[in-house]
């Protein structure tokens, strides 16, 4: 196990899916799942998919996986058959002075727990790089609160647009 997989759980029989590393080329997936409707369908409010083409690559990898800086974690959700189904994060938002997580399950795979299982993994490796509380801000239409209020969550704030959960880890 490589530093860059420090946060890979072991093996759980019943676990679906596991944390991965992407590599550079491997950000296709990215690409893909951000400019996808259906995937990116929670986004409606702000204006759905989100370009993320090749030449911003770079720039991205080297933030968020060369130099994260204790700042950020990205990683890629693959199922058991070795496909990527998502990915999850947290990052720091120095405005607020939070924690931020950020769970995105490819449209096509959701339905069978990959969500679940993802915010999971993402809220231990908070926990183990040492954060106390991980928060997001859902749009209040989104149907990930429910995922999120079963995990622990629980509902900080309620705007118009958009739900602020949070967890004590």
């Amino acid at each position: 196990m490589t530093s860059r997989d420090s946060y890979v759980t072991t093996a759980d029989p019943h676990q679906t899916v596991s944390l991965h590393v992407p590599a550079f080329e491997e950000l296709w997936f990215k690409q893909r799942m951000l400019e996808d409707a259906g995937t990116m369908s929670y986004n409606h409010a702000y204006g759905g998919t989100i370009s993320f083409p090749r030449e911003k690559w770079s720039a991205w990898y080297d933030r968020w996986i060369s130099h994260p800086d204790g700042k950020r974690f990205y990683r890629y959700l693959k199922n058991r058959e070795g496909e990527f189904a998502g990915e999850c994060a947290w990052h720091y938002d120095e405005d607020r002075d939070i924690f931020l997580a950020d769970v995105l399950i490819y449209a096509p795979v959701r339905g069978k727990g990959y969500g679940s299982e993802g915010l999971e993994l993402l809220c231990s490796t908070a926990r183990r790089s040492g954060i106390r509380e991980l928060y997001d801000e859902i749009g209040a239409d989104n149907p990930a609160i429910r995922l999120f209020l079963a995990h622990g969550f629980t509902e900080v704030y309620r705007a118009d647009t958009y739900v602020m959960v949070k967890k004590d880890l």
